[in-house]
């Protein structure tokens, strides 16, 4: 992701998450919060006793070259679920992009431990198929906190569903243990690499949470387009807010 849209994008869920914040009242989008709350605890709860230190444990102990490596292979496995997403998005160069990134990184680049396909200019194109129905028109649906994977909502979480049978090490033969080993250093490193955003925000946090998230949703399904929304004026987009708002151009 380019650094412009990089920018914007952090804007717009910071302002998004600002605004939730001085909000008290029940978003329709919600209809589900006291349930919500519940899982919303249960999971801050696990982070916080088991998830957070044990991503603590995985970051003092991994190199930052090997993390990197961990990185790579579950973004490559991640290729064919952009590749098929893009497919049925009717993005044909995007499509070709990231079977072309599959291709390279899991050969040339050693079962995607390297990132070759960047460095010959190739850039991630990510897609899921929560992202393919939004851009087909449908809707997120009500808002849903889902017990350990967090936010998501009823047309994301059926995108789930489709996603997970894409991944390519369903189709390996490996033992149960195994297969549970490589989802935990997954889930590990995708935890390690929040850290940095730990204590980001104090107090109530799930409205905040939860606009970020719709946000971030609306962000992915535009392909990092930024649209005016409704606690962005218009005046205040036309000078350029979403962009430069509160992030340094050196970011």
């Amino acid at each position: 992701m380019n650094p412009k849209i990089t920018r914007s994008f952090i804007s717009l869920v910071l302002s998004a998450a600002m605004l939730s914040a001085g909000q008290a009242m029940a978003d329709d989008r919600d209809p589900l919060e006291p349930i919500n709350r519940v899982v919303f605890s249960f999971n801050n709860g696990v982070d916080r006793v088991l998830v957070r230190p044990s991503a603590r444990l995985y970051r003092w102990v991994m190199p930052n070259f090997a993390e990197q490596g961990v990185r790579n292979v579950f973004a490559n496995l991640g290729e064919v679920r952009n590749a098929s997403n893009n497919l049925l998005q009717g993005k044909w160069q995007r499509t070709a992009a990231a079977t072309g990134r599959f291709a390279i990184n899991s050969t040339v680049g050693v079962v995607g431990l390297f990132d070759v396909a960047t460095r010959v200019g190739i850039e991630p194109v990510p897609e899921d198929f929560g992202q393919t129905l939004g851009y087909w028109g449908l809707g997120q649906g009500p808002y849903l906190v889902l017990p350990v994977l967090g936010p998501s909502s009823l047309r994301d979480g059926t995108g789930r569903a489709v996603d997970f049978w894409q991944n390519p090490l369903l189709y390996v033969e490996l033992e149960p243990v195994e297969r549970g080993a490589i989802l935990v250093v997954d889930g590990l490193q995708t935890r390690a690499d929040l850290l940095s955003s730990d204590g980001l925000f104090s107090g109530d946090t799930y409205p905040v949470i939860r606009e970020a998230y719709f946000s971030m949703r609306e962000f992915q399904v535009n392909d990092g387009e930024v649209h005016s929304d409704a606690f962005i004026d218009d005046e205040d987009s036309e000078e350029g807010y979403v962009d430069e708002g509160f992030i340094d151009e050196s970011f």
